[in-house]
């Protein structure tokens, strides 16, 4: 089984100290000291609140390390919680809940892909990404997949095995209309194909 190295911050040597034993105590994981050349699986960061020094570090860590981050603080401010979630992090345990057990289990978690939230956080989270949609995202024809409402009708067709020329006369388009937003939806993100295309919007939950 390969090791999860993990790199940990805290605010003062002591905490930090703690953290890095317990977590290099246990099988399959190893705190490592972070030099550039040190490859990272994992950051724990320990923090107090979400100060600006705090919320630097986390850039820096996302910059050069990009891996994702166990936030460990003694208070969050719901305002901060979309900076955070910028900054790579996928877990948020709060100090006064940070059991030795807790950390273990978020550090593997967040090693193999997955997040953890408590459902206060997580509450709180997804109701700043509903009002991002509401009051930014909607006014402007734009969605949390890059996509917009016109292709995200034409991709919906196109997964119903529409062609070019059925799609255009469903939505009162040219048929070049209908090109041009296929054409436009693979250029900007990437994508191989149609089929990529269609892929691609059932990954992201849009139709």
């Amino acid at each position: 089984m390969n090791l999860v190295k993990v790199l940990v911050r805290a605010p003062d040597a002591l905490t930090e100290m703690v953290i890095g034993k317990h977590l290099d105590s246990l099988s399959g994981v190893e705190v490592v000291s972070g030099e550039r050349h040190m490859p990272v699986d994992v950051a724990v960061m320990v923090a107090e609140r979400m100060s600006v020094e705090v919320m630097s570090t986390l850039r820096k860590v996302k910059e050069t390390l990009r891996v994702p981050v166990v936030l460990i603080p003694g208070e969050i401010d719901p305002a901060d919680l979309l900076a955070a979630v910028d900054c790579n992090v996928v877990a948020v345990l709060p100090r006064a809940a940070a059991t030795s057990d807790r950390i273990e289990e978020a550090v593997l978690t967040a090693a193999a892909g997955g997040g953890a939230l408590p459902p206060s956080i997580l509450g709180e989270l997804l109701r700043q990404v509903e009002q991002i949609q509401r009051e930014v995202l909607s006014p402007n024809g734009l969605h949390f997949s890059g996509l917009t409402p016109r292709e995200i009708d034409v991709l919906r067709l196109l997964s119903h095995g529409l062609d070019t020329a059925e799609i255009a006369a469903k939505l009162c388009f040219s048929e070049r209309a209908v090109k041009k937003v296929i054409f436009g939806i693979t250029r900007r993100l990437n994508l191989r194909n149609r089929p990529h295309a269609v892929a691609y919007a059932l990954r992201t939950g849009v139709i």
